[in-house]
């Protein structure tokens, strides 16, 4: 028998294989092998207190899967861009303690705290592309 272990979620990350094994894990940002051969949620938890820790210069997509984005605490303005490529909008939905958006697979997002915070997201990592914001 294994004796379970405690895991700090703010420096390391789970991942859920689908063949039901939970492994603890360096988190990552970009896509890339996640071990054991097969593709597995990541579940990371980030405690953020800037723009710059959410990389709010950028653009984030996952193209293998939704993505669960969950605000522990603090507040932050979630912006997903807008499907045409054509028009320059963003949707914005603003996350609060306990509150959470689920991000459609392959659609660009991007984070900005209104207060310092701990955030947690859950997505398949794999082929996890970012791209500049431009702020012209």
């Amino acid at each position: 028998m294994t004796t379970p272990l405690s895991l700090d979620l703010f420096s390391s990350a789970l991942l859920l294989h689908p063949d039901g094994q939970v492994l603890a894990a360096e988190r990552r940002m970009a896509g890339g092998a996640s071990g054991a051969g097969q593709a597995a949620w990541q579940v990371a938890t980030f405690h953020v207190e800037t723009d710059a820790d959410v990389h709010a210069d950028h653009w984030e997509m996952h193209p293998q899967a939704e993505e669960a984005v969950c605000c522990l605490s603090g507040a932050v303005r979630f912006y997903l861009r807008a499907e045409d490529p054509a028009s320059s909008g963003e949707e914005m939905v603003r996350l609060t303690p306990g509150t959470a958006v689920v991000v459609p697979r392959g659609r660009w997002h991007r984070l900005e705290l209104d207060a310092p915070s701990d955030l947690m997201s859950i997505t398949l990592r794999e082929g996890t592309r970012l791209e500049k914001r431009s702020t012209s």
